[in-house]
């Protein structure tokens, strides 16, 4: 009887020894790649997941895409995102429910877990004076077209400049053809008791230029207006108090510059906030857009600042309209004379004139302005059409001034504004505009310690993610609302 040999048993043993090896090689290979795209992909879920909780009010009213790292609460820290983002990316570690009973989940194969999981060189909305949130303004407006604004707007900023309606001193030109009055002596005579009496002059401009003093918004809003009694404590938002910096910008972060830029961004600050005649119901400050230019702690001081720059504009650009207008002068001259001619004193007549011209400047700058709150219109440069008052209308100032808007060519109060706005400096809007974004934002539910400064729109997530089978990864990425 033959033995069979054991050779074929060896071999076999050989060849599947070999196999596993390879099978298990395989098999652990792809456990490694696996791991890897695996916690990429953790990694990404998370961060997108701590984006997705951008801001809603913000969103809703400012079309602003920013994570608020105080998430409703008054401690706005970097951790409290860094928790988030650890939290999401764990609870995508695991297996997830459907896969609980699966016949291959009864043990996770990759055993993944967040060691590390921080938000750091996040950029805020306060940044750079604001422009990391002016950026995104003006990514809300790329679609809107400025180009011919552009040139209108700088047209009307070039003849208000050259104008000097800001900085004519108009005043100091009044006082010294008052002085000129005051100097020259006017005669006496005896009263009924005897005693003597200085004659007076009663020029009509006396009683415009008393009423200078006096000058309040009543004077131009008219009787039974109603004006915003609004009042706040600037130094609670962000222009005013000491506020949080971000601690890196994205890489190819640019500033906006430019006049086109600045002009979008306007835009975007008329369309999102209100002004006089045009308030907004959810607002605190009815006025922002004067806020934003006067930054006064109370409607009724933003108002009275813009009324009383748009009255010095006016008057700088009607005293240098009446000089040259020959029947203004002419009806000035004959006024003068008759009221000098009766006490004698015809020296009086040329400081009379211009005192008359002035007053007469002034009365027809508060119809100006009466006619602009009223929603009229009133040109830049004037011409005798456009003027409204009359040299008799001196006597009954204030009243001789009507309430009613006369409409006619030229720009509206918000054309002023534009102007006014346009004029300002970048810094003094974009900070302005996040005073006036914390405060009607704070109205909402759940946002009593909203602050612009705790608000970040891109980060650098540091990320480490570990194995229980020895594999360990680190991610460093920067993500952010492009």
């Amino acid at each position: 009887m033959r033995k069979a040999g054991g050779y074929l048993t060896v071999y076999l043993s050989l060849v599947l020894a070999l196999l596993l090896s390879f099978v298990l090689v395989i098999v652990e290979g792809a456990r490694m790649h696996t791991v890897r795209m695996e916690a990429e992909c953790i990694a990404d879920i998370g961060t997108n997941s701590v984006l997705a909780e951008f801001h809603r009010e913000l969103l809703e009213q400012y079309d602003l895409l920013f994570v608020d790292m105080s998430y409703g609460t008054s401690k706005a820290a970097a951790e409290n995102s860094s928790e988030h983002l650890r939290s999401y990316m764990q609870k995508n570690c695991g297996l997830s429910m459907a896969w609980e009973n699966h016949l291959f989940a009864r043990r996770d194969w990759l055993a993944l877990s967040v060691d590390k999981a921080v938000v750091k060189e996040y950029s805020i909305a306060s940044d750079y004076g604001g422009n990391v949130m002016k950026r995104q303004a003006l990514e809300y407006m790329k679609d809107s077209s400025v180009e011919g604004m552009l040139a209108e707007l700088a047209e009307r900023a070039a003849q208000v400049k050259k104008l000097e309606l800001d900085t004519q001193d108009i005043e100091q030109e009044r006082e010294g053809i008052q002085s000129r009055i005051d100097a020259i002596k006017l005669p006496v005579h005896l009263n009924e008791e005897g005693q003597e009496e200085t004659v007076t002059l009663d020029n009509p401009a006396d009683k415009v230029e008393a009423s200078r003093g006096s000058f309040t918004l009543g004077t131009v809003l008219g009787k039974g207006t109603y004006i915003s009694g609004t009042v706040i404590r600037p130094e609670n938002y962000i222009s005013h108090r000491e506020r949080k910096n971000g601690t890196g910008i994205a890489p190819g972060f640019r500033q906006p510059s430019g006049i086109t830029e600045d002009l979008l961004f306007d835009c975007y600050l008329f369309e999102k906030f209100g002004f006089y005649g045009n308030e907004l119901e959810k607002s605190l400050l009815k006025y922002q857009i004067e806020y934003i230019i006067a930054g006064k702690g109370s409607d009724m001081e933003n108002l009275d600042y813009v009324v009383k720059r748009l009255l010095l504009w006016r008057e700088a650009a009607n005293v240098a309209y009446i000089f040259t207008d020959t029947g203004k002068c002419t009806e000035a001259e004959l006024l003068a004379s008759g009221l000098t001619a009766v006490l004698f004193v015809p020296e009086l007549a040329e400081p009379v004139k211009y005192a008359i011209l002035f007053a007469w400047a002034y009365m027809e700058s508060v119809s100006d302005v009466k006619c602009l709150l009223n929603g009229g219109k009133v040109p830049l440069l004037k011409t005798a059409a456009d003027w409204k008052t009359g040299i008799a209308d001196l006597a009954g100032f204030p009243d001789s001034i009507s309430d009613k808007a006369s409409g006619g060519r030229g720009l509206n109060y918000k054309d002023y504004l534009r102007v006014m706005l346009f004029l300002e400096e970048d810094n003094k809007k974009t900070m302005g505009s996040m005073d006036v974004m914390e405060m009607d934002i704070r109205m909402t539910p759940g946002n009593g310690h909203f602050r612009m400064d705790a608000c970040f729109d891109s980060f650098v997530a540091d990320i480490s993610i570990s194995s229980a089978f020895g594999y360990h990864y680190e991610l460093k990425r920067r993500y952010g609302y492009d």
